[in-house]
């Protein structure tokens, strides 16, 4: 029976992980979840893991109070997500986490030598040298759980010895695909909010619909598969059918297909290098009739030219472009500024905070800190 630890239980990838875990009989040690916590104390008192972690501290007591009585461990904030990546209880650790807060579990996780699904892409995007060194050293395997990089990384399967001339990473384009700037200046959080083929958490659905999802995917497939940015095609595919592909030495493209289900990657991830039935449902290629695939529009969204000239740039770079959009995907959210702002922040954030190199994890954190300052002070100032 394997065992697996999920953090981030409570978000989209999260709950779909945990019908994975329960078709196939696996054993939960540990959840952890950012602030939902009736949520999280009904999916411990359905799966009963070891422990459990509520990253906000003021909730704390609340989850102690809803599990009086069970012999669960409760635990809090960082400390308690770092706690939970270090135990040995577990055989893989389901990263799925919104934002950099990611990235210190998954370097304990692999200092403790545990194998990683992930779903973190700001894991990779602000410290992947760290994150690909480490996991390399410590001998620890990192399945990708984003729907795009597990279809390259079931593509490579059984072509170790080929060479790649590029990678063609799949985006959906998003509820704006075709509109220009102009018709883009009064879209709010909630129209934005709209995505044509996936259901996912807040965070990541603005980052669709700016297209920096398809950014930070474009910087952690750098890292995920040791390619050099100019080995990588971002194509759009309105139907998400072909999650993505690989383009070998002789020209031959293999590409994994299926429902836009993230059950499936996240299966495979946590099963590997197993296939079972998924609970999910079956693609039929007639019933879509056919498949379309257009060049992205780099002058309208501009999130995903800046994550782009900043892993080419490299150095601490997509740090400072992953922090910039944080905070200023969450100003939008809560309807503070417009959907436009987010590409010129992101880009303003790009060009004028101070880079480097990554030597450390204090390095990306000072980076991500202060492209979050720079974005408030911008905005404070306007």
């Amino acid at each position: 029976m394997k065992k697996v630890a999920i953090l981030g239980s409570t978000g989209s990838i999260g709950t779909q992980a945990l019908e994975v875990v329960e078709k196939h009989g696996m054993q939960v040690t540990a959840l952890a979840a950012h602030s939902n916590v009736e949520m999280l104390a009904a999916q411990a008192k359905k799966y009963h893991p070891e422990a459990v972690c509520i990253f906000d501290p003021a909730k704390t007591e609340q989850l102690e109070t809803l599990l009086m009585g069970e012999r669960i461990e409760v635990l809090t904030g960082m400390d308690g997500l770092c706690e939970i990546a270090s135990a040995t209880s577990h055989d893989i650790l389901l990263n799925s986490v919104v934002g950099t807060v990611g990235l210190l579990p998954t370097l304990k996780a692999i200092e403790a030598g545990t194998d990683i699904a992930l779903a973190n892409k700001e894991t990779l995007v602000a410290g992947g040298s760290l994150v690909m060194k480490a996991a390399a050293e410590k001998g620890v395997n990192i399945y990708p759980v984003d729907s795009e990089h597990s279809a390259i990384f079931q593509s490579l399967q059984g072509n170790a010895m080929n060479r790649i001339r590029k990678i063609i990473l799949t985006a959906s384009g998003g509820p704006f695909f075709g509109k220009k700037k102009a018709d883009l200046t009064q879209v709010r959080a909630a129209d934005a909010l709209k995505h044509p083929n996936w259901n996912m958490g807040n965070k990541i659905t603005i980052d669709s619909a700016t297209l920096m999802n398809k950014g930070l995917e474009f910087i952690e497939a750098k890292w995920l598969f040791d390619l050099d940015p100019s080995q990588i095609e971002i194509v759009v595919h309105r139907q998400s059918v072909l999650h993505s592909a690989v383009e070998y030495e002789d020209y031959a493209v293999i590409g994994q297909m299926g429902v836009p289900d993230m059950k499936i990657p996240i299966q495979y991830a946590l099963l590997y290098p197993n296939r079972v039935e998924c609970p999910t449902q079956p693609l039929s290629l007639t019933d879509y009739g056919s498949l379309t695939f257009e060049k992205p529009d780099y002058e309208t969204f501009d999130c995903l030219r800046a994550a782009i000239d900043a892993i080419t740039e490299g150095g601490l770079r997509p740090a400072i472009v992953n922090g910039a959009n944080e905070e200023a995907v969450g100003h939008f959210l809560r309807d503070e500024i417009g959907f436009l702002e987010i590409g010129e922040l992101v880009r303003a954030a790009m060009e004028h905070v101070p880079g480097g190199e990554v030597r450390c994890y204090e390095d990306v954190l000072e980076a991500d800190q202060a492209a979050r300052s720079f974005v408030r002070e911008k905005l404070a100032n306007r």
